[in-house]
């Protein structure tokens, strides 16, 4: 499962709609006792999860409303373009391609996908600022061989207790994984979690992860701009209370973060039960961050696609993507509790430290080619409160009961319930898999 840290599985509707459009005609059903709906499905929240429901619910010839309350669709599969260059600030690779179907998605569409393996480029790896040796080098084939093993030998312990006994390189390399894996530190992750993500060969997309999502959703009945408040599951059905006013639906596919979910952003009448707020207790939300710096004029000696990694102090791992696809970018990731610090500076003071920073590894005046930088902080992101999700240690089911469906009829989907097994949990792909395992589900429901 370990990659080499160089490249780590680390539409709106127009106008003159109504104010709910719904994929099949618009209109209400009847269901039974009399039970007036708006649609059969409610999808709360248009990123891959709630996208690839709404495709599945359209397949099977079911109504659904696609709730989204941002301004735009895909979550956390983003193509950020305001540098006047393209990259991707929330996913970036199609994770264990063979079977991801983003893959055959992206071919269906025209998109060119590239492995990432195979992309040309240095590779540079700095401690403090300093090459790091040879020897560091082999801490991360020691945390490969902890975790690429049958997981039913993994106690549920966390990933730093998890090479306790194997040194100190081990223990530095199995920080920074953590951090540019999942954004988190390795002592708040279970093993668990880690050891049973699929594994396999990971695809860039030369157009974005993000165009290739939008192009995904092209057609589909969007409302931006529609937040959800409130789902009364009390009845026969689902009524939620949204920014734009009331509707009812026979169920709902609630596809919001984890993050969204824990900050009780959605207040739910009943309460959830017991064992569903068990599992939200025992995930807990990465804070995996990018930031893109635009340049003109000076690669620095760089070539095109070269990575630096950099591990600063014992806290902060950088890793700095130069100029991907031969754009004029730099896109710095980093993650943990240095980079939640880093987010709350704000896109000014962050972008600010991520250019000093870079300056002092490539040893130029970085200021004067310096064009502007963006921030992607998906934990100040009301949105979204966090990257993606792990288990925390002694919690390796936690994903397991957040997926057991509430009442017969809300269905939790996204990155956090999905794949079989949770293998495919934390990437587009598996929310794709969740959203349209939901639907299936959804679509038998006849009250």
């Amino acid at each position: 499962m370990m990659l080499p840290p160089t490249r780590r599985h680390i539409l709106s509707a127009a106008a003159s709609l109504p104010a709910f459009s719904v994929g099949r005609a618009f209109g209400q059903t009847a269901g039974q006792a009399g039970a007036v709906y708006d649609a059969d499905v409610a999808i709360v929240g248009a990123g891959a999860a709630g996208l690839a429901a709404a495709r599945e619910l359209q397949r099977l010839g079911r109504s659904f409303v696609l709730l989204e309350a941002g301004s735009r669709i895909g979550g956390r599969v983003y193509t950020d373009t305001t540098l006047g260059e393209k990259f991707d600030a929330g996913a970036i690779y199609i994770h264990w391609s063979a079977t991801n179907p983003w893959r055959t998605i992206a071919d269906t569409l025209g998109f060119e996908t590239i492995d990432s393996s195979r992309v040309p480029g240095e590779f540079r790896l700095y401690q403090d600022g300093e090459r790091l040796t040879p020897r560091g080098g082999r801490g991360f084939a020691m945390v490969g061989e902890r975790f690429d093993t049958d997981v039913a030998a993994v106690p549920d312990v966390s990933m730093i207790e998890r090479v306790a006994r194997d040194g100190e390189d081990a223990k530095r390399a199995v920080l920074t994984v953590a951090r540019m894996s999942l954004g988190e530190e390795a002592e708040r992750i279970s093993a668990v979690d880690y050891a049973r993500l699929w594994a396999g060969d990971d695809l860039l997309v030369r157009e974005g992860y993000g165009t290739l999502v939008e192009r995904y959703a092209e057609g589909l009945p969007v409302r931006l701009g529609a937040r959800v408040q409130a789902i009364d599951w009390s009845g026969s059905g689902v009524t939620l209370d949204t920014s734009e006013g009331r509707l009812r639906t026979r169920s709902a596919i609630v596809t919001v973060s984890v993050g969204v979910l824990k900050a009780e952003k959605i207040r739910f009448t009943p309460a959830l039960p017991a064992e569903t707020l068990s599992g939200l207790d025992g995930l807990g939300m990465g804070a995996l961050t990018k930031i893109a710096l635009r340049f003109e004029g000076n690669r620095f000696g760089l070539p095109a696609d070269t990575d630096l990694w950099e591990v600063l102090g014992p806290r902060a791992t950088f890793s700095f993507e130069c100029w991907p696809f031969d754009r004029n970018v730099v896109v710095v990731m980093f993650g943990g509790d240095h980079a939640r610090e880093v987010t709350r500076l704000g896109e000014q003071g962050a972008v600010q430290m991520a250019l000093e920073r870079f300056g002092k590894l490539v040893g130029s005046d970085v200021r004067a080619a310096f064009r502007g930088g963006r921030l992607a902080g998906w934990t100040e992101n009301p949105l979204t409160l966090g990257a993606y999700s792990h288990a925390r240690p002694g919690h390796a089911g936690a994903r397991q009961k957040l997926a057991q469906p509430v009442g017969g009829r809300i269905f939790f989907a996204g990155e956090a319930t999905g794949g079989e097994d949770f293998g495919g949990a934390m990437t587009a792909g598996g929310a794709f898999l969740a959203g349209r395992d939901a639907a299936r589900k959804a679509s038998v429901l006849k009250s």
